[in-house]
């Protein structure tokens, strides 16, 4: 008799949101599963995900603000209704994602450019496909102009602020004291290896949760990470990361018992279960606004620090592409080729006007 494999964190987040899925598609017109089979072998489950919640708002704008459909259930909607749709009313709909309210809750939600380009980008998706199968004759998205995203800056930590954040966890996070001072106490270890790993490999705060303890390789100092889509990688650390590994895993992580079914994950909550990423999200913006209470830093900002360091180091864009698990390289290119802010400031001072 074989004995049964445990399922990875990664197989097993899939699972969740295919049943995700097919409940969200409960909630739409009836033709649309096609379209989101046609997706399936191009596309993750998260992005179909996102794409099915993106057109159920959709269809709820029809159906509270176009009198043709004020009587409709989504279910009621047919592809002919597609076709029904003129350029104005996706016009509005631009409008609407702005500021609208989720039924469920009444929560007001907003979008600024690149959740508006998103939704958008998943309508014109939608189209396209009964378009293109020739299902319906006429594609309004066409004959709408897309939002244009800005290019905002990066928003990263410098050198002597990567210092400081570690050595603000590394050295007691300075005048805590109680129940505070407690709980920093319990998760210290963890906390620096969290931010070691991130600083130090670029991974996605997903990757990072998502890793079990049989993925660090201290031999070869790497760590096994599933990357979207699903492949599989060796990334590469330095001796630092692998130092903040070892005494978490040596310390903290050995003396807690994890919950059932959490027994292989590598950061723990303090729950005893695996780690969340808004957890680690949370976590990352208490200690930022410490050290660096004017910067807005994410798991996202320290991956943009990674990369923008070790482009400088090497100037190897094709390298970082690679590391950071980008399949576009011009991903890259948009993000961490640009003039960097130190040449910039250059600027300030070569040219005299007296």
């Amino acid at each position: 008799m074989t004995e049964k494999r445990t399922k990875s964190h990664y197989e097993q987040t899939k699972i969740k949101q295919t049943l995700r899925l097919r409940e969200l598609l409960k909630t739409l017109p009836p033709f649309a599963k096609n379209f989101f089979i046609a997706m399936e072998p191009l596309t993750s489950v998260r992005t179909r995900t996102n794409y099915a919640y993106d057109l159920r708002v959709f269809f709820k704008f029809l159906i509270e603000n176009n009198p043709v459909y004020k009587n409709y259930e989504p279910s009621s909607f047919s592809v002919e209704d597609l076709e029904n749709v003129e350029p104005l009313d996706i016009e509005e709909y631009m409008s609407y994602l702005k500021v609208y309210e989720r039924n469920v809750d009444h929560a007001v939600l907003t979008n600024e450019e690149k959740g508006l380009s998103r939704k958008m980008s998943a309508l014109r998706s939608f189209y396209a496909y009964f378009f293109k199968h020739q299902i319906i004759e006429k594609n309004p998205t066409l004959l709408v102009s897309m939002p244009k995203i800005h290019e905002k800056a990066i928003i990263r930590l410098d050198t002597d602020e990567v210092v400081s954040l570690l050595d603000f966890v590394e050295k007691g996070g300075g005048n805590m004291s109680g129940q505070s001072k407690l709980y920093f106490e319990k998760t210290r270890l963890r906390d620096l290896a969290i931010l070691t790993l991130l600083l130090g490999t670029g991974l996605r705060v997903s990757e990072c949760v998502g890793l079990d303890i049989n993925d660090v390789d201290f031999k070869n100092n790497g760590v096994k990470v599933i990357r979207k889509g699903g492949s599989e990688m060796i990334v590469y650390f330095g001796d630092e990361v692998a130092a903040a590994l070892k005494e978490y895993l040596e310390g903290s992580r050995a003396s807690v018992t994890p919950l059932a079914g959490h027994e292989n994950a590598l950061f723990l909550s303090t729950q005893r279960r695996r780690i969340g990423v808004q957890a680690v999200e949370n976590m990352v913006r208490k200690y930022a606004r410490q050290v660096t209470p004017n910067k807005k830093i994410t798991p996202h900002k320290l991956r943009s620090t990674y990369g923008t360091t070790l482009y400088k180091e090497t100037g190897d864009i094709y390298l970082v592409a690679d590391v950071l698990g980008h399949k576009d390289v011009n991903t890259t290119k948009k993000h961490y080729a640009a003039i960097d802010e130190d040449r910039r400031r250059l600027a300030a001072t070569a040219v005299k006007l007296r």
